[in-house]
């Protein structure tokens, strides 16, 4: 298996949201796991763009998560959010908020992410949709793209890693 390093593709199909596509050479079971299991978030979620220093996910309809790293300028971020719908390991729908702005859970996005495997590949589309487009113009207004495609090669690195004899 071969990483496909800086290979999602932003596409922004309405005002208010933001369509992510990418291909990961790993099976999708194993991404679902990488993207969802607390240990293995840790693993990937930050990036290069700093470490990872809680992740929280409660997975189940109505439950939480939380993730928070150490940005590389010492700073901390945070998201959080609810899961709305879980049919794993194909569909997971929940909110995203990011702690840094004024009333996180009122400019919260909704985010759908859909695993479809052909091959012993997964693709992956992740749809944002925010209240409008100065919400959607922030995110990617906020360099989202660098560390999303920083944060994907590094989960595929791990959903790769996971088929590989320990």
């Amino acid at each position: 298996m071969a990483p496909t390093n800086g290979s999602a593709k932003v596409t922004l199909p309405a005002d208010n949201q933001i369509l992510i596509t990418r291909e990961f050479d790993a099976p999708r079971h194993l991404v679902w796991r990488t993207y969802t299991e607390p240990e293995l978030i840790k693993r990937w979620w930050a990036g290069q763009r700093g470490t990872v220093t809680s992740v929280e996910v409660d997975l189940r309809v109505g439950g939480g998560w939380r993730y928070v790293m150490t940005a590389n300028g010492g700073f901390e971020v945070g998201f959080h959010g609810e899961f709305r719908e879980i049919d794993a390991p194909d569909r997971l729908v929940n909110t995203e908020a990011f702690e840094g702005i004024p009333d996180p859970d009122g400019n919260a996005a909704l985010v759908t992410v859909t695993l479809t495997e052909k091959d012993g590949r997964t693709y992956l589309e992740s749809l944002t949709e925010m209240r409008d487009k100065a919400g959607r113009d922030a995110i990617i207004d906020s360099g989202m793209e660098g560390g999303m495609q920083e944060s994907y090669d590094a989960l595929e690195r791990v959903a790769i890693s996971l088929t590989s004899p320990s």
